[in-house]
Order: C-alpha cells, then structure tokens, then sequence
C-alpha cells in the first residue's frame, strides 16, 4: 500500500505523462492532416485544413491560456480557432480552386513535427529520471 505521499507522488507522475501525451497526439493528428495537404497539393478544388494545437490542448488539459507572472515573461499567442480542422485561408488563390500552398504546408509540417520531436524528449527526461529515482541513483 502507498502512504498518502506515495499517492501523491504517483498522481503526479500520472498527471505529467498525460501532459506530454496528449501533446503528442494532438502533434501526430496536426502532421496527418498536414501531409494529407501535402499530398492533395494537385487536387482540383482541394481545400487545405489545419487544426489548432494551443485550443486542442487547452481543451484536452482543461486549462486556460497561460497566464505570466512577471513582467519579463514571454506572452503566449492567443488564437482564437475552433478545435476541429478548420479550412486554411490561402495566402494567393489558385485558379482550380485548391487552397494548399506547398511552401506553407512544408514550412508548418516542418515546425510541428520539430515540436513533436521536442515534446517526445521532454518526456523521455521525464522518464529517465523517474527511472532514476526509481533505482535510487
């Protein structure tokens, strides 16, 4: 049996392997949908969709925006986008009605699945050092 510390502790390591989880899932579902941008880039009248990872993860979370506590802090950007996959604004229209810019497409896939990567090493310090504690090293 845990002691009410042991609980807490392992509550806690629960909460922060959900976090990264749910981040890392809502990264996999934004690059899908980006590479299935990507690939229609040459369909007739395709319109490119994208999701939006700070209000997906909010709702995931059930946290609000982040919110600064100095005055040195970097503000968070607010976008205010629904959850689901929403229709991407083209920058330059194209004449068969396809709304996917490669460059864009690239660019954005490029930035989440960086993060994606960045979210996967945050978590992997996590676990080695819960591994560590662990052991007691």
């Amino acid at each position: 049996m845990f002691s009410s510390l042991g609980r807490q502790i392992m509550e806690t390591i629960k909460k922060q392997l959900a976090f990264f989880g749910s981040a890392l899932n809502i990264r996999n579902k934004r690059n899908e949908i980006i590479a299935s941008n990507i690939a229609n880039a040459a369909t007739p009248n395709y319109k490119a969709r994208d999701v939006n990872f700070y209000d997906e993860f909010k709702k995931v979370t059930r946290n609000g925006d982040i919110k600064i506590s100095h005055p040195e802090h970097i503000t968070s950007k607010n976008y205010n986008i629904s959850g689901k996959a929403l229709y991407r604004e083209p920058i330059i229209a194209s004449l068969d009605g396809n709304t996917v810019e490669l460059s864009v497409e690239q660019m954005q896939f490029s930035e989440n699945a960086l993060k994606y990567q960045t979210t996967l090493n945050f978590l992997n310090g996590k676990i080695g050092k819960l591994i560590s504690a662990i052991k007691g090293e």
